[in-house]
């Protein structure tokens, strides 16, 4: 396998190589060689050498013993969700209400899997836009296991030093450092926001009130002013009834006790039942 190209992702470093092949992969790469980031990369293997669904990203190989630790996967050609949402600096991408609808149904699917097919479940801990990957069919691939954990099924928390994404991250997490199930379910919801309003979940750009969209999005609920804070696109892309049900969704998604959340398997059903309802 040989390197051709080097293509900056948020954690890590993604370069194209090809098998005898010719088939086109990515390596993830370790910026620094430290032992927190091979714990994480060893951690990520673990948990992808668990998984088979076809809303998570595939582990193809690794390779631990080179100056810096390698991580090969399938090569997902649309990038991110999150260039897809906000554009990637050059261009501005068009995302339809219906590719928004199936993306959150097939990720909301993936989590579920993960909090309660595994055995043991696991939590993801870093659940956001730029961790949901997707192919040429725009269909999504949940990615970067490195902050994940395997829950012991005696146990419905886990104690953990705070990682995570400003703005994704579980405020009751960041409260107790008891990461757990809902702690994904909330950064979940956040995904949502962006998905519904075309915003950043953070930006320190916009006023104060502004600044963390998924708090200014519950404000907007609690206001009825939902259709205020929704991107065009999705305004004219759907109907009244799933707009007003994801943002429903989004909302309960978000909710300061995690008690009060729904599972992500009630959540994926929910997002399901949702796809299926175009009429006016």
């Amino acid at each position: 396998m040989r390197a051709e190209s080097l293509v900056k992702e948020v954690m890590a470093r993604f370069t194209k190589g090809r098998y005898q092949t010719r088939e086109i992969l990515p390596l993830k790469k370790s910026k620094e060689t430290n032992k927190i980031q091979v714990k994480e990369f060893i951690n990520e293997i673990v948990i992808l050498a668990r998984l088979n669904h076809e809303n998570v990203v595939k582990l193809l190989g690794c390779c631990l013993e080179t100056p810096v630790p390698i991580l090969v996967y399938e090569f997902i050609t649309r990038g991110t969700l999150f260039h897809r949402i906000h554009g990637d600096g050059r261009q501005k991408f068009v995302l339809s209400w219906e590719d928004r609808l199936r993306i959150a149904a097939e990720t909301a699917g993936a989590l579920a899997y993960l909090h309660s097919a595994g055995d043991p479940p696991i939590i993801h801990g870093d659940v956001k836009s730029m961790n949901i990957l997707l192919d040429d069919k725009f269909t999504a691939k949940v990615s970067d296991f490195g902050a994940s954990r395997l829950v012991p099924l005696n146990q419905m928390q886990l104690s953990t030093l705070v990682q995570g994404t400003f703005g994704y991250i579980d405020p009751e997490y960041m409260q107790t450092r008891q990461l757990s199930d809902k702690s994904d379910v909330y950064s979940f919801g956040a995904v949502l926001v962006e998905l519904l309003t075309g915003k950043k979940i953070y930006s320190d750009d916009r006023p104060e009130e502004r600044k963390n969209m998924a708090k200014y999005f519950v404000l907007s609920m609690k206001q009825n002013r939902l259709f205020d804070v929704l991107e065009d696109e999705v305004m004219h892309g759907g109907n009244h009834t799933q707009l007003q049900g994801v943002a429903n969704l989004a909302e309960q998604c978000l909710r300061l006790n995690g008690e009060e959340r729904p599972t992500m398997r009630e959540v994926a059903v929910e997002v399901r039942l949702l796809t299926r309802t175009w009429s006016w």
